[in-house]
């Protein structure tokens, strides 16, 4: 791209192209609906990925270019590079997951990136993606609105606290029986196509699928309904797409387990209040390690570690861990959780809490952390 500054808009024309967007669970969702198309093929080669989660420009360019000859692209994409690739790239499908407060410091208000999403789906007019959205984000909801389709997806989803107002006219959104609604009637959560109940997708047809995923947690269920629909979108049948996202373990390292020196651990991604409060509850070992950075990957600014629920660790110990370990524990000393702090990541597997558990601790990372993590137990 420093050479041909037009090269990301080269190496997308000529594909089928999946973008897959949101704050949370972006790399699982592409690596389901990855893994749903290629099921469906003779040759799986013929779909490109960038599987690790590098998803803003260079990242997207160098996987499409180490793959010149692969016909689908399935691409996780950054919230703010969705408009990008939709000029760029005319997606078939576009996946829209979720809106959250995150790395505060680099995507300010989230409403911003909701208006860049409109604008480009606008823009596209009747050559634009099929959206696949979250009808459950009154966000997603507003920004998909442009859009010559979308297919809603009811995800269940238990987050409201980015939710609380409308996007369109900012008065406060009402809720009964887990619905929303502007009191003004400027927007209202649309009728889902797709509708997701415990492990079990309604598709629009009537007909139930059931999930079988091995990653865990209610929101890799959301994850997977969404890349079923996307699946279903590019011609995949069900069963293929079903079939395919069963095989899916451990995307780009999460939920996979590491070995440091002679303990493991089970490594979990949260980088916002929303993946802490889906996380947290997966995370059931004694002690439970937490590790916290700032760095720009992370978001350099900490105060949402306020709006986490730690409370409910209390009880239990917990390990804090990362250069930013003494933001934490002051968070953590506030909730009423007992802890200690060991800020060397290394060090903290090394703990005589940490040695003596059967089986693997639980830990809970934002991103820079994970990734050294990553590296430190085997698994990069």
């Amino acid at each position: 791209m420093k050479v041909d500054p037009k090269a990301l808009g080269k190496l997308l024309a000529g594909r089928r192209v999946a973008a897959v967007s949101g704050t949370n669970g972006k790399t699982t969702t592409t690596h389901l609906l990855a893994a749903a198309v290629e099921a469906s093929l003779a040759d799986p080669t013929e779909v490109v990925t960038n599987a690790d989660g590098a998803n803003l420009h260079h990242g997207i360019a160098s996987a499409l270019a180490t793959h010149p000859h692969a016909s689908i692209a399935v691409l996780e994409t950054d919230e703010r590079v969705v408009p990008a690739v939709v000029e760029l790239g005319a997606p078939e499908v576009l996946v829209l997951l979720n809106f959250s407060r995150d790395q505060l410091d680099r995507h300010h208000e989230i409403n911003a990136l909701g208006r860049g999403w409109r604008k480009a789906l606008a823009a596209a007019g009747d050559v634009g993606p099929v959206v696949v959205a979250n009808a459950c984000d009154p966000l997603i909801v507003w920004s998909a609105q442009p859009a010559r389709r979308v297919i809603w997806v009811d995800t269940a989803d238990p987050w409201t606290q980015d939710a609380s107002l409308c996007p369109e006219c900012g008065s406060v959104l009402g809720r009964e029986d887990g619905r929303w609604a502007c009191p003004t009637g400027d927007l209202v959560q649309p009728t889902a196509d797709y509708v997701l109940d415990g492990d079990t997708i309604t598709d629009p047809n009537g007909q139930a699928w059931t999930l079988q995923l091995q990653v865990p947690g209610r929101f890799n269920l959301a994850n997977a309904a969404c890349a079923l629909a996307a699946a279903r979108v590019m011609g995949v049948s069900a069963e293929d797409a079903l079939r395919g996202m069963a095989g899916v373990t451990s995307p780009a390292g999460r939920y996979a387990t590491g070995t440091f020196g002679a303990a493991q651990g089970r490594l979990l991604l949260a980088k916002n209040p929303a993946g802490w409060a889906e996380s947290l509850p997966l995370a059931t070992s004694e002690p439970v390690v937490l590790a916290i950075d700032a760095a720009a990957a992370d978001g350099r600014d900490v105060s949402w570690l306020w709006d986490v629920e730690y409370e409910q660790l209390a009880g239990r110990t917990v390990i804090a861990t990362g250069p930013r370990a003494q933001d934490l524990a002051v968070r953590l000393d506030y909730a009423g959780v007992d802890h200690l702090v060991i800020k060397d990541l290394a060090e903290a597997f090394r703990d005589p809490r940490v040695l003596a558990h059967d089986g693997p601790v639980d830990v809970v990372a934002t991103y820079t952390p994970f990734q050294k993590l990553r590296k430190l137990g085997g698994l990069a």
